[in-house]
């Protein structure tokens, strides 16, 4: 398993290590960056997930999040703080939601309600700052 950076939600009192892959093995371990998307501070979309309700739990409350709170990614020691922009639900087969986008976002996903798989929460955000 390897670990690309951290990820840092202070409004979730959130402060992990960020893992690169997204089979569950790997997710098991925490937030984890889905290969093939930006990385942090790039153009395109820096897609993570992480789960809600097993393991390490890290985005059981990612639905609490409001528009402006920061989320803040460390990687080979630069420091990127991007913004909830917006939230919506989508069903388990919307892979359009690890498209990239011209400019620098990010997009946080887990399973949606808490304990189902049926759906998934995503929380989009746009890069704030580097550092």
């Amino acid at each position: 398993m390897v670990v690309i950076g951290t990820i840092e939600i202070p409004a979730l009192d959130l402060a992990a290590p960020l893992h690169q892959g997204i089979e569950l093995s790997t997710i098991d371990h925490g937030p984890s960056h889905w290969p093939g998307t930006a990385l942090p501070g790039e153009p395109g979309n820096v897609v993570v997930a992480g789960h809600r309700v097993t393991n390490t739990r890290p985005f059981r409350h990612l639905d609490t999040l409001q528009r402006g709170d920061p989320v803040i990614f460390t990687v080979e020691g630069r420091r990127w703080v991007y913004r909830v922009t917006g939230h919506e639900v989508v069903d388990e087969y919307a892979m359009w939601i690890t498209d990239q986008t011209p400019g620098p976002t990010a997009t946080l996903f887990a399973c949606h309600p808490p304990g189902s798989a049926q759906y998934r929460w995503v929380t989009r955000l746009a890069l704030e700052s580097a550092g």
